[in-house]
């Protein structure tokens, strides 16, 4: 039953681009078109778990024994940026076409901070590692959610006639912020 609180906490009730606010650059940025969304949602997942993993084992097995936690958010920036660059080497080299298809969105994910801020979220809600897997995932479909919803908004705003003085960026602003009105409707939910 703890895991399903932390997934609809993760994914509606505290969504991480919508409500708490990290990941706002992709969210803006690459949400033009569901399908550069998808792709996006697609690499944050996969990123957002195994750094989650990584910097969980880190932070429980090496900064607490040495107890220098003080070192926790350098510590895992650095980890989240070597993980980026490893899985871009191993995915130019493993799989050239799933290279090709989320190449683009990979550098993107380095400066993220919704993968460190779950990072650092899971550790300061003292959760286990099965937990931090959860919940990492659990924000990651809820960036997927909240950033394809969005770029399906866009697609559609395009085709309509707005002011041009709102066009682009404020519209995509004032939709944004509507979003997260909307998912502040399931607040009493958990």
């Amino acid at each position: 039953m703890e895991y399903i609180i932390i997934i609809i906490s993760a994914v509606f009730v505290n969504n991480i681009v919508l409500l708490k606010f990290l990941g706002l650059c992709p969210f803006i940025g690459v949400s033009n078109k569901v399908e550069t969304s998808i792709g996006m949602t697609g690499a944050v997942t996969f990123v957002m778990v195994i750094a989650t993993i990584v910097t969980y084992l880190l932070y429980q097995y090496v900064l607490v024994p040495l107890g220098i936690t003080f070192m926790r958010t350098i510590t895992f920036i650095l980890v989240i940026a070597s993980l980026v660059q490893m899985v871009e080497i191993m995915l130019k080299k493993v799989s050239p076409p799933l290279y090709q298809a989320l190449g683009i969105f990979l550098p993107l994910i380095t400066t993220n901070c919704a993968v460190l801020g779950v990072a650092v979220l899971a550790v300061q809600n003292d959760f286990n590692l099965i937990e931090s897997v959860v919940f990492a995932t659990a924000n990651a479909i809820g960036f997927g959610i909240a950033i394809v919803v969005f770029a399906g908004i866009r697609e559609q705003l395009d085709l309509m006639n707005i002011p041009t003085a709102m066009k682009g960026v404020p519209i995509a602003f004032v939709v944004a912020g509507l979003l997260a009105l909307a998912f502040l409707g399931f607040s009493g939910i958990v």
